[in-house]
């Protein structure tokens, strides 16, 4: 393996999915790890972060990392109370995510390790952690150029456009492609001709600004949650049916998609059904995109 790797260590979305027909493509929650060798950048904080917490404790090489949060929902900062790195003297960690300022992330953060929910609080942690500020839709963190800006989910959510050297990695854990789009084609014979103009010119502003965050990306991790059948029952939900994603990706110019955040409520054969699915959609469109699924310990070189 080269020094420049991206590796999945969860996947999972909602909840943790530690089931036997599960584990093909793996139970854990939202964590994935973007390692340049010196820098050591994890997106999410979801069950993945523990297992990587004790792989990065049997090395000698990091002592500093920065995580980004794309949002405080319980499944993308749940292993953090676990995370052994937060509880040793030795690490460094960067915290970023959605707020005001870095003493609102640190109070989001803490705030599932107070009693009566959790028997260790933040303040026992001993490594040095350091929570940032906003800074104009932009971090940077060795060669890693950072940029976010919100996506739809419920809260405020970020998703992420990471650039490292001539490779565009795009991480957006939890997204509800085409929501403005769906929302108005169901009601549009409402409104009247001026009214649909209008409707038609925010359309057409909010798919440019989707399509622009994850355009000409290298690699994209996207929300990929549900079926076409669930979806309809869960519109609103801030998830993509998986089928916007690819069409999305494709439009976009993106050159490798990962299906991503998986539904709990999936096991390993409707994943592979919704990834057979996948590739039949990029023929029928004519597209070059690579899809694929992302598995739990799947390791991309960069």
């Amino acid at each position: 393996m080269s020094d420049a790797f991206l590796r999945f260590w969860g996947v999972r979305g909602s909840y943790s999915a530690p089931f036997r027909t599960h584990l093909g493509v793996g139970g854990n929650t939202s964590c994935v790890e973007i390692n340049t060798g010196g820098h050591l950048l994890v997106c999410d904080a979801g069950t993945g972060i523990i297992p990587l917490g004790n792989r990065l404790m049997e090395q000698n090489r990091l002592r500093e990392m920065m995580i980004i949060l794309t949002h405080y929902h319980w499944d993308h900062i749940c292993g953090l109370p676990f995370f052994v790195p937060a509880f040793s003297p030795d690490w460094t960690i960067h915290m970023f995510g959605p707020g005001e300022n870095g003493q609102q992330v640190e109070e989001l953060i803490a705030a599932q390790m107070k009693a009566p929910y959790f028997p260790v609080e933040t303040g026992s942690w001993m490594a040095a952690i350091d929570y940032l500020d906003r800074a104009r839709g932009r971090l940077h963190y060795g060669p890693l150029e950072i940029e976010y800006q919100s996506v739809h989910h419920p809260g405020v959510t970020y998703g992420y456009r990471i650039q490292y050297r001539d490779r565009t990695i795009v991480y957006i854990s939890d997204n509800e492609c085409l929501f403005l789009e769906k929302s108005i084609a169901r009601r549009y014979q409402e409104f009247d001709r001026a009214e649909q103009a209008l409707l038609d010119k925010m359309q057409a502003e909010e798919k440019a600004a989707e399509l622009k965050l994850i355009e000409g990306a290298d690699i994209l991790i996207h929300d990929a949650q549900y079926t076409p059948e669930d979806y309809a029952t869960k519109r609103g939900w801030g998830h993509s049916c998986y089928i916007d994603t690819v069409n999305s990706a494709i439009d976009a110019g993106v050159k490798t998609l990962y299906l991503f955040h998986h539904d709990p409520n999936y096991d390993d054969a409707t994943i592979a059904a919704i990834h057979e699915h996948s590739q039949q959609l990029i023929r029928e469109r004519g597209s070059d995109l690579e899809c694929l699924v992302a598995r739990e310990e799947m390791v991309v070189e960069l």
